[in-house]
């Protein structure tokens, strides 16, 4: 069955530059000067995806879009003046460290808010039935970020400041945020863990970003208790652990939270090449892993479902990870067949590793419910 999906992206948003880096180790002292494209966070893996979705014809069968950039006031619902103020002077600048490991450069600012307004018209466009489901690629990210300080190479909330903006527009009530960006999603947990509107789950690499944070025991405070679920999965769980943890976890927290809408803080970072983690997806793990939040928001919330593009590094393999993520949004398939796809099914953990990490998501799982 087609879908409406909605698509939206601007080709300014990858004119970011995080300056000279060899992966994230800043160029000087022994850090030799890189040959290839530098830093992590670099725009080749969002340029080689959008032209994957051109050449396989999928672009044709996707409603495109560019958006206007988020207001002073739309950050300001989230950000705090001074942390604005701060960003914007050191963009104007040329460039610089912002806060742990976010590097930025001429124009920055501007280039951020460009990819928080994509990200809110991809939620407006939902909310307002202009389409079954949305993509947001957006760039710089934004789920490391906190409301007053850059991190991780993200610089504004992107989907903090979509819902804030939701709920004023839109008068948008309860919303869940899945983060299966293969990084622990502190920043959207620390804006709303105080909050019983919104409902986080990160499903994230033990221990991988930031360096030793796990969240197993951070469940949100005050209003919010109950409404933060962190899950931790040790390095090398693949297809099966992730899916397990999304039926034995995401989606029962999902029907009990009854959300209005679904947004996933969509990385791909826990693909089985990236260099920033150590896990084993492959394309048809985030093809079923959108199946299932995608079937899940057509029970509980009309279908409105945005997938918004966090991290994922491999410029090789990015491209057909998001590709099978937009072909099930979409509900078109091309004819492109993941090179990859076989080589990591190999890899995957045998039966009793496996049988490991699913004991470990079961006992998260008695955490959550109790």
């Amino acid at each position: 069955m087609n879908r409406t999906t909605a698509f939206f992206f601007d080709e300014m948003s990858l004119w970011h530059s995080a300056s000279s880096h060899a992966l994230t180790l800043p160029v000087g002292g022994w850090v030799q000067p890189p040959a290839g494209s530098g830093h992590a966070e670099s725009p080749e893996t969002k340029r080689r995806m959008k032209s994957l979705l051109d050449v396989s014809g999928l672009g044709h069968h996707l409603h495109m879009h560019s958006a206007a950039p988020a207001s002073e006031a739309d950050l300001l619902r989230v950000h705090g003046h001074e942390y604005l103020q701060r960003f914007k002077a050191l963009s104007d600048a040329g460039g610089g460290d912002l806060g742990l490991q976010a590097p930025i450069g001429p124009g920055s600012y501007e280039i951020a808010r460009l990819s928080a307004g994509l990200t809110m018209a991809a939620v407006d466009a939902v909310l307002k039935g202009l389409a079954d489901n949305a993509y947001s690629l957006s760039r710089p990210p934004g789920h490391h970020c906190l409301a007053d300080s850059a991190m991780g190479f993200c610089f504004l909330a992107n989907i903090a400041i979509a819902i804030e903006a939701a709920k004023v527009r839109n008068g948008l009530g309860k919303v869940a945020v899945i983060d299966w960006d293969v990084h622990h999603g502190n920043g959207t947990q620390s804006i709303f863990e105080a909050r019983a509107d919104v409902l986080t789950i990160s499903l994230h690499q033990d221990g991988c970003y930031p360096p030793g944070d796990r969240g197993e025991q951070e469940r949100g405070r005050g209003a919010g208790l109950g409404t933060n679920i962190n899950i931790p999965l040790p390095p090398g769980s693949g297809h099966d652990a992730y899916l397990h943890a999304m039926n034995r976890i995401v989606v029962p927290a999902l029907e009990r939270f009854q959300p209005e809408l679904i947004i996933v803080a969509c990385g791909y970072d826990a693909n089985a090449v990236d260099p920033l983690a150590r896990m084993l997806l492959h394309s048809e793990s985030f093809r079923l892993m959108t199946r299932c939040v995608r079937q899940a928001a057509e029970r509980l919330c009309q279908g409105r479902l945005v997938l918004v593009h966090e991290g994922g590094y491999s410029e090789a393999y990015v491209p057909f990870c998001g590709l099978a993520t937009l072909e099930e949004l979409s509900g078109v398939r091309t004819a492109v067949d993941d090179p990859m796809l076989a080589l990591v099914e190999l890899q995957q953990p045998k039966a009793a590793l496996l049988a490991f990490q699913k004991q470990w998501i079961d006992h998260l799982a008695i955490g959550v419910t109790h």
